[in-house]
């Protein structure tokens, strides 16, 4: 696992034992659980900031947890996949969002999902099989360099995966490099991900690779963005 991973357990287990010397009524003892947690908290943001890296297989159940308006409703919504458009997904964990969007894909659309792990993409693979769903393309790689051609994609999506990158300026290039001009991409973030990337950091390194910004659902905590390319136009 990830160095970020085992500190945010210690803080959640720190969280637990605040929350029980509360019930208890130990104020002093709460206070001291509380200290850890903040503590702990600390060291877990620096680490998935100086270290980012992709969550590991072995943690893939943490992405079933519920997260508001990260859910794949809100994000078909935004998104607005459209029957006959091929859209790419990176980071598609065990396919909680990919395996709704290729249903609204079909018949006639085509999901792609990318991930640095095969056994994550074996995992959305193994999970549309299951339910029928034949429309989605899988292929492994590094999101700093995109196997695909330019303008290939009517959209592409992130959830809680842009922090993970170790260079996230460099996805977000070949993110606007494989859209198509008229393209769309949603990025979404929820707080308690140690890799969050506040919107307002969001909106100036993606205005710095050619996107603008369009809507947002959600507030600072947890939201889902969506960002359009940016067409250059020469004179004459």
């Amino acid at each position: 696992m990830r160095r970020h991973d085992w500190s945010g357990f210690a803080a959640l287990g720190a969280s637990l034992c605040a929350v029980l010397e509360l019930v208890r009524g130990h104020g002093a003892w709460a206070a001291g659980w509380v200290l850890i947690v903040i503590v702990t908290g600390l060291v877990t943001r620096y680490w998935s900031v100086r270290y980012p890296a992709p969550m590991p297989h072995l943690l893939r159940w943490t992405l079933a947890v519920p997260r508001g308006n990260q859910s794949p409703d809100h994000l078909r919504r935004i998104l607005e996949p459209r029957n006959g458009e091929t859209i790419l997904e990176i980071g598609p964990g065990i396919g909680i969002h990919a395996i709704p969007v290729a249903s609204s894909l079909a018949p006639d659309g085509t999901l792609d999902v990318f991930d640095v792990q095969q056994a994550m993409l074996d995992d959305v693979m193994s999970r549309a099989r299951a339910q029928g769903i034949t429309n989605i393309r899988a292929k492994q790689g590094d999101a700093r360099g995109l196997p695909y051609g330019d303008g290939t994609f009517d959209a592409a999506y992130l959830v809680g995966v842009l922090g993970e990158i170790p260079n996230e300026a460099t996805a977000l290039r070949e993110l606007r490099r494989v859209l198509k001009p008229d393209g769309r991409l949603v990025i979404g973030e929820v707080f308690f991900d140690p890799d969050f990337v506040r919107f307002g950091a969001l909106q100036a390194r993606t205005r710095e690779a050619s996107f603008v910004f369009e809507r947002k659902l959600g507030g600072a905590l947890s939201y889902l963005a969506r960002f359009r390319p940016i067409v250059s136009r020469r004179a004459g």
